[in-house]
């Protein structure tokens, strides 16, 4: 896999503009209605890199970072500041915040997703990247220890119990996670009188699908 386990400076994403897109084919009939449908089932995140640089030494830093991912090439971690959390970003992570399956007592991998819900409908995003140190889990309502109980696999998203969960157990967890991403572009563009004039350098970054 082209992608690299390295997080985007985290500083300096923050400030960053971006969010989720979707694809939707529309088409216009004769009578003024619409028939609309999408070719994906996921989104996918964009966001600007260049938005959150503050300085020259942000410049080099972000230099560095590309020159080591070849451009396009390398996919990376990238932590989206006003979604990285299984819950609101100014909440606390919960082992309650997710659900993420229920016990058959056969299955001891879980995959961690995360729902997003506005009246009765909702979409659940698969989770892939999560951060060391803030995963949290629950069976039934009682806390799982990492490590004993289950261990994490922090590149693919998913819990891995030591013993498989009872039937009809519900699993929940709580998390903080990054992005995959790579940039979308293979060239920058700086000016060291230009950036102190107040101007910084566009550099588009693209969620990539593991």
């Amino acid at each position: 896999m082209q992608f690299h386990e390295v997080r985007f400076p985290a500083a300096l994403s923050f400030g960053s503009m971006g969010g989720p897109e979707r694809r939707t084919d529309i088409v216009a009939l004769s009578n003024g209605y619409e028939e609309r449908n999408t070719p994906w089932a996921h989104s996918r995140r964009r966001y600007d890199a260049g938005v959150g640089l503050r300085a020259m030494d942000d410049v080099s830093e972000v230099l560095d970072f590309f020159e080591a991912r070849r451009g396009q090439m390398y996919g990376f971690r990238w932590k989206d500041w006003s979604d990285f959390k299984s819950c609101k970003p100014s909440s606390t992570v919960a082992l309650g915040d997710q659900t993420i399956g229920y016990g058959d007592g056969i299955a001891t991998e879980f995959q961690l997703s995360k729902a997003y819900r506005s009246g009765e409908a909702s979409y659940t995003r698969v989770i892939s990247k999560l951060v060391s140190g803030t995963v949290k889990v629950g069976i039934a309502g009682d806390e799982q220890n990492e490590g004993v109980h289950f261990e994490v696999d922090l590149a693919r998203g998913v819990i891995i119990f030591e013993r498989a969960p009872d039937e009809d157990r519900e699993i929940t967890a709580g998390f903080e996670f990054d992005v995959p991403v790579r940039f979308d572009t293979d060239r920058i563009h700086t000016s060291a009188a230009s950036f102190q004039a107040g101007e910084v350098p566009s550099i588009p970054v693209l969620e990539v699908r593991l």
